[in-house]
């Protein structure tokens, strides 16, 4: 069994990596045709099996059709009594129609006395450069991820924003159907999305409607195959994103995150979320 400090271990890697994969933050496109500015703040919980074992914070800005988000994950709860590291990830970059143009990624973390960082820089559809530490170490069945494997794709932190259709606001289950390809610098692999269920939540920032997605993590090059933890995860159907709208311009945020894992299920849930921006606001 997956002790909790590799899955500490794991969550630093990726820089709280559920918020950045498995959910989604999702923008119209309408509301910054103008030259408006809106900004995400949120402080989540992370949990196992009702345990806290980390703090993370995430916040957005996205001022006509460029983006930034900076996010930063420490220990919490039993978490500090496995680890004491601490991680964070930066990203920006262009909504351009109906796709996100990243530009630069970088992540930086240490947990179980590693070091992991990441630097990516994309441009016209690819990954110009990057940086990566650790390295893989050579092992033949590894799926080799080839320059095709790094083309028009997302990093795990621009992989919170999907443009979507604008709904006035009201969830629709149209949000929750998208393939997303990331490439963390080590890995690539899709997130599929699909809707599953509207629910009615309130607190943590928001009182309404949410949509419910399934998610499937989908391997795809830097993996090796028959790792316990890869096919766990590929044969995983208890992955869900919660979607809440922020006020009446399409503008939905990750309210809950939940997956199972071997030492039980994984919780990612905002203590509290604020948005700003706009003439509409539903976060309270």
């Amino acid at each position: 069994m997956t002790s909790l400090s590799t899955v500490f271990t794991r969550l630093a890697r990726s820089s709280l990596p559920v918020l950045a994969g498995v959910s989604a933050l999702v923008l119209a496109q309408a509301p910054f045709a103008r030259a408006e500015t809106a900004k995400l703040g949120g402080v989540y919980d992370i949990s196992v099996s009702g345990l806290k074992i980390a703090r993370g914070s995430l916040s957005l800005v996205v001022q006509s059709n460029a983006y930034s988000a900076k996010v930063v994950m420490e220990p919490a709860g039993i978490g500090t009594l496995f680890s004491t590291g601490k991680g964070g990830a930066e990203a920006s970059g262009w909504l351009g129609g109906k796709k996100v143009r990243p530009a630069r990624y970088k992540m930086a973390s240490r947990a179980a006395n590693r070091d992991f960082f990441v630097d990516l820089a994309q441009g016209s559809g690819r990954v110009r450069s990057m940086r990566v530490t650790p390295k893989f170490k050579p092992n033949a069945e590894r799926i080799k991820v080839t320059a095709r494997h790094k083309r028009n794709v997302v990093d795990p932190l621009s992989a919170i924003l999907m443009p979507a259709a604008a709904t006035r606001g009201a969830p629709d289950a149209s949000v929750c159907k998208r393939r997303i390809p990331v490439f963390d610098g080590w890995t690539r692999f899709d997130i599929q999305l699909e809707y599953k269920e509207m629910r009615e939540v309130s607190g943590k920032g928001y009182d309404g409607q949410v949509v419910v997605c399934s998610a499937r993590w989908i391997p795809v090059a830097g993996h090796r195959p028959s790792r316990a933890s890869v096919k766990y995860m590929k044969e995983n159907r208890r992955m869900e994103a919660w979607l809440a709208p922020i006020g009446s311009k399409g503008v939905f945020v990750p309210y809950r995150v939940e997956m199972a894992t071997k030492n039980g299920t994984l919780v990612v849930q905002p203590r509290k979320l604020r948005f700003t921006g706009g003439r509409d606001q539903a976060a309270r």
